[in-house]
């Protein structure tokens, strides 16, 4: 591990899903040596997708880290998904990657999740590079993909290289810098370098004069210099080059074909001139876990150590495995740390360099490394790793609300615990996974951040755990109400079966309460009629008759009995008589008391840009919405509405396809409302058919 911090590089690999990222990252560590061959995503060869559930799609579902040596510089990396059901993983990395090399398809240019990826970047205040990739694919459009850099991401983007050919012809790059070409081939990674070809010529000073002003204006010194016409010098390049960079004044474009190994050796190099070291990025913000005061460490070896959890892998044999960035001090193998959020010391053995699927022990880690370890008792995702006596607590985003849910039910009776155990363990590195029981349903609800998400937690559960699960659509915790009171309300219930009978009689009084209320029960007996050790009976008839309601056999709400009167047996009276006649009594009553159906309405928050406003709120109206509000955020609305929550409980790709995957949104429950008489209707028709079947 590198203890010069100026020579230490902590990046990642973002991109949208597709654009070639996975591929970059392969080529990058067989440029420098750190792998023997070229892996590929499409062949099941890579490195850095090693999952069967990432080969089987062709998709990074979780990041992978690596690291390399070039040109005296040690660089950690992070290869992060692109998909919107894993991109969270993404954000999760962010919060520790001090740069990133953002790549973007040389056909289709930025898309969405580019987008996101880049705000976020923006708030974190991260340096990054671009890389457009794929220029040896049919309809490969260089400048293209450069506009859309431009127009989406809003950002200065200057050309760094320039491709020489696209497409079949594509065979180099041009150095602007350099001024000069460079030609690939064989895959080696190191261009062979060459005169600047004769028709690009123009292109290529006009480039570089705009180039140069760029680099420039990063610096009131080379700004002052330049504006005098006098030449700078190329040290003076890769200063205004790293300045530009590191003060995010503008975004350096570099370009090639990962798969051909085109352009990947100049990107290198920009890692390591432009990109940050921990000690640019200077002191890490925190808080005192006891003052809760604000607290800083600084990038040094020689501090004390302070790293963050922001991963987790969840091994059936090898136990948790969690993965940390050191901001300060150092550690080493065999020994131990405190972790500050929970206020307990753990101890661990071997220390380890992640390559992919192996782990490479090593000694001693510094800042700017990303190390991990295994088998930590105490320590979960988000948690801060300190030294005891100079403790701090990073702060840690949690990850968003889910977007779909499902029912969970074992395929195997009698392995329902199996599923929920293994369930909570997978939830330890996916901190996106959302497990409940519902208490109404009595269904295992499994959330996630869409489709392919759930499906691949499904493959991961048979796969790591040998449990089989079968999803289905959850059931919608419909309730039951009433509109008006009933008073008066009796019911005698009498059995003579020969022997000791079976014998009560209620006298009772239902009225609506508030909605949310739930159910009161009052006591208001005089006289002897009924002896007062049969009241507790009466309640728990009522409590157990409320679970299933006349209309459609859903649990009924938001109403107070009021128990006056009824009669007794000194010898047939019994605890059981008294609770089935409160609850036939019950039921009487809630008929005579005009039940309705009531369903949950969530609070929907709808991300979308200015141009699909008008098609979400005319969605959200045609699902039985009520729109709120509208608030902008940049060249976003966010539409606020109550829905209810049949009809979001799909919404994600429906979203997703209606503003191509630029929409988000988030739901929380809000409140329960009466539901329309026409589909009230509905549903106590299917409760009927379900009830006979």
């Amino acid at each position: 591990m590198e203890k010069n911090l100026e020579k230490t590089r902590t990046i990642g690999l973002v991109a949208h899903s597709g654009a070639g990222k996975t591929s970059l990252g392969e080529a990058i560590l067989y440029t420098t040596k750190a792998t023997d061959r070229l892996g590929r995503v499409d062949d099941g060869t890579s490195v850095l997708d090693y999952e069967p559930e990432e080969l089987k799609r062709h998709l990074t579902i979780n990041t992978s880290f690596h690291h390399y040596d070039w040109k005296k510089h040690k660089v950690f990396f992070a290869d992060t998904p692109g998909d919107e059901n894993f991109i969270t993983d993404t954000f999760a990395c962010l919060q520790v990657l001090d740069g990133l090399v953002v790549v973007v398809d040389a056909i289709d240019g930025v898309k969405v999740q580019t987008e996101r990826i880049w705000q976020a970047a923006e708030q974190y205040n991260i340096p990054c590079l671009i890389f457009i990739n794929k220029l040896d694919r049919e309809r490969a459009d260089f400048q293209g993909a450069l506009d859309s850099i431009q127009n989406l991401l809003k950002t200065r983007a200057v050309p760094m290289t320039l491709p020489i050919g696209s497409g079949e012809t594509f065979k180099g790059v041009v150095s602007l810098l350099k001024n000069k070409g460079f030609e690939y081939g064989g895959g080696a990674g190191e261009g062979k370098e060459g005169p600047v070809p004769a028709d690009m010529t123009d292109d290529v000073q006009a480039a570089l004069e705009s180039l140069i002003e760029h680099l420039a204006e990063s610096d009131d010194a080379l700004i002052e210099k330049f504006l005098d016409g006098q030449t700078l010098s190329a040290e003076e390049l890769n200063l205004g080059f790293r300045k530009g960079v590191l003060n995010r004044t503008f975004t350096p474009v570099f370009c090639g074909a990962a798969l051909k190994n085109i352009g990947v050796d100049l990107l290198l190099e920009a890692i390591n001139t432009a990109l940050p070291s921990p000690l640019d990025r200077g002191p890490r913000s925190g808080q005192d876990p006891k003052t809760k005061e604000g607290k800083s460490k600084d990038p040094s070896p020689d501090t004390s150590f302070a790293a963050l959890a922001f991963k987790t892998l969840a091994d059936p044999y090898a136990g948790r495995l969690t993965i940390f960035r050191i901001f300060s001090g150092q550690v080493t193998a065999d020994s131990g740390f405190y972790n500050a959020n929970k206020g307990a010391k753990e101890r661990f053995g071997q220390l380890f360099a992640l390559e992919g699927k192996a782990q490479k022990p090593v000694p001693v880690g510094y800042p700017g490394n990303i190390l991990a370890v295994a088998k930590l008792k105490e320590t979960v995702t988000g948690d801060t790793l300190a030294d005891e006596k100079d403790p701090v607590i990073f702060s840690f985003s949690p990850p968003p609300t889910t977007v779909i849910s499902y029912a969970v039910e074992a395929k195997n009776k009698g392995e329902e615990d199996k599923v929920f155990s293994s369930l909570t363990r997978l939830m330890e590195e996916d901190q996106t996974l959302r497990l409940d029981r519902d208490s109404q349903t009595k269904e295992i609800i499994l959330s996630g951040m869409g489709q392919v998400h759930i499906e691949t937690i499904i493959e991961k559960l048979k796969r790591k755990f040998g449990v089989e699960v079968i999803l289905k659509a959850p059931k919608i915790p419909y309730l039951e109400t009433i509109r008006q009171a009933a008073k008066g309300i009796i019911y005698r219930h009498k059995k003579q079966t020969g022997g000791r009978g079976q014998f009560a009689e209620v006298h009772i009084d239902i009225s609506p309460l508030e909605r949310g209320k739930g159910f009161e029960f009052e006591d208001a007996l005089v006289g002897m009629n009924v002896p007062r050790n049969f009241v507790p009976a009466v309640e728990k008839g009522i409590a157990e008759a409320m679970l299933t309601g006349v209309v459609a056999g859903y649990p009924v709400v938001d109403f107070k009995i009021r128990f006056y009167d009824g009669k007794s047996h000194e010898v047939d009276s019994s605890e059981m008589a008294f609770k089935i006649a409160a609850s036939m009594a019950f039921k009487k009553a809630v008929q005579q008391a005009q039940p309705v159906l009531l369903e949950p309405v969530v609070k929907i928050s709808v991300t979308v840009p200015d141009d699909y406003m008008g098609d979400v709120i005319g969605d959200l109206n045609s699902r039985r919405g009520k729109v709120l509000g509208m608030d902008s955020k940049g060249n976003y609305q966010v539409i606020q509405a109550h829905v209810p929550m049949a009809e979001v409980a799909k919404y994600a790709p429906d979203l997703t396809a209606m503003t191509q995957g630029r929409g988000s949104f988030v739901a929380e429950f809000s409140h329960y409302e009466e539901i329309p008489a026409y589909l009230s209707e509905k549903l106590t028709q299917e409760a009927k058919a379900a009830l006979e079947e």
